[in-house]
């Protein structure tokens, strides 16, 4: 089922794509196959129900020549997470600013839709798992980005520690669960076992 929100035209989407994939021999984890299709074709696929812009935050501009997508490096090299996320909040257009990471196969509209349903009272929402909060799997309100610049300034790098500075709300539980089994969800790719199991 195609889920189209009201909120679609102020809603942004940005893949960060910036790793190097070291234990991938540097291959680009986002043209990775997964059940017969490449993560970031499914991304988009997911992403385009939820925002109306859609771009990638990477230094590697070269390797998505051949997708209509605008592509942007970071604002600041070098700094991870937080780095791309801060990237991703200048240079958007839109009030809401979906982030994922490149090697999440198998991202939900109706749980992307939901996160920025839950940040229209605060900075952002992110979700919640048994690993803690997942900052690339979030939505932040552009405005966030003068805080989130501060914290760089201040050497405060950790983007899972973000919530000290925004307010962010969390989906976790059973209100993740009703999107689909969580381990799924969430499931990425971060060495070649994770991508033997998944495929």
């Amino acid at each position: 089922m195609v889920i189209v929100l009201p909120a679609r035209t102020s809603t942004a989407a940005a893949i960060l794509a910036g790793g190097a994939a070291r234990r991938f021999g540097g291959h680009d984890k986002s043209r990775l196959v997964v059940e017969g299709r490449s993560i970031i074709i499914r991304q988009m696929e997911v992403l385009q129900q939820v925002a109306g812009e859609i771009f990638i935050v990477s230094p590697f501009a070269s390797r998505f020549t051949d997708l209509d997508v605008p592509v942007h490096p970071d604002r600041i090299a070098g700094l991870g997470a937080i780095g791309g996320i801060f990237t991703a909040l200048e240079v958007a257009q839109s009030d809401y600013v979906l982030v994922v990471a490149c090697d999440l196969p198998f991202l939900d509209a109706g749980l992307l839709g939901r996160l920025v349903e839950l940040s229209a009272d605060g900075d952002g929402a992110w979700v919640r798992s048994t690993r803690g909060v997942e900052p690339l799997l979030s939505c932040y309100r552009r405005e966030a980005r003068a805080t989130i610049g501060s914290e760089i300034a201040a050497g405060r790098l950790k983007a899972g520690d973000l919530g000290s500075a925004l307010r962010m709300a969390e989906l976790s539980g059973d209100d993740l669960a009703r999107f689909g089994p969580p381990d799924r969800l969430l499931a990425n790719l971060n060495t070649p076992e994770d991508l033997a199991r998944l495929r």
